[in-house]
């Protein structure tokens, strides 16, 4: 099988896509590219799987969203209609424009893949930080977990 190239589809880090500079508008197709985003570990690309077609995809930022928060189980629900948990000491703020970001995936490669907070995502999330012995921390499952953000936007 030889190696998927792309094929001018594009996600941006606001959740947009675009094929060839043009914009995809239809609300459907959007919903469509959103769940059929997979990862393939062996090649190290994203690509879009729908039926039997599969295209490699260029991802601005990251491939995966967090669409919503469940802090009482502690796990996010992404865009391509899975659940992963949410690993607090994985937040870090976007070097772009300040959004979070959060590592899922660990089950495809160890190091995990990035997803972003969509806005909605990010104010659920926003809403159980609290100060905790001059720190802030995420209060998720029952518990209170620091959160280690530098200026950089890295967890420490």
């Amino acid at each position: 099988m030889r190696p998927l190239t792309p094929f001018g589809l594009v996600l941006h880090r606001d959740g947009s896509w675009a094929h060839e500079g043009v914009p995809v508008r239809n609300r459907k197709l959007r919903a469509l590219f959103d769940r059929s985003v997979r990862y393939l570990p062996e090649e190290g690309v994203y690509i879009v799987q729908v039926g039997r077609f599969r295209g490699r995809i260029e991802p601005e930022e990251a491939a995966f969203f967090v669409r919503s928060v469940d802090l009482a189980r502690g796990v996010v629900a992404l865009s391509d209609r899975s659940e992963e948990p949410l690993d607090p000491a994985s937040l870090r703020v976007s070097p772009l424009d300040g959004a979070l970001l959060c590592t899922v995936k660990r089950g495809l490669v160890p190091e995990g893949l990035p997803a972003r907070f969509g806005r909605g995502a990010q104010a659920e999330l926003l809403q159980a930080v609290e100060e905790s012995a001059g720190r802030l921390a995420l209060r998720m499952a029952g518990a209170l977990h620091p959160l280690a953000l530098d200026g950089e936007g890295a967890a420490r």
